[in-house]
């Protein structure tokens, strides 16, 4: 019975795993996306040359 249980656990854990893996990758893909867009679409500053579309 322990062996069994001690099984069901770890196929648990990596099931959780596998599927916080992948939330992580569609997350960091959102990302990229967004910041590519960002860097593509951003404005020209005053003196003609383009500056940063975020603000640190």
């Amino acid at each position: 019975m322990g062996p069994l249980l001690l099984v069901l656990l770890l196929a648990l854990i990596l099931f959780g795993a596998g599927f916080a893996l992948k939330i992580l990758w569609w997350v960091a893909v959102i990302v990229l996306v967004v910041w590519l867009l960002g860097f593509v679409m951003r404005g020209t500053g005053a003196s003609g040359s383009r500056g940063r579309w975020y603000r640190w």
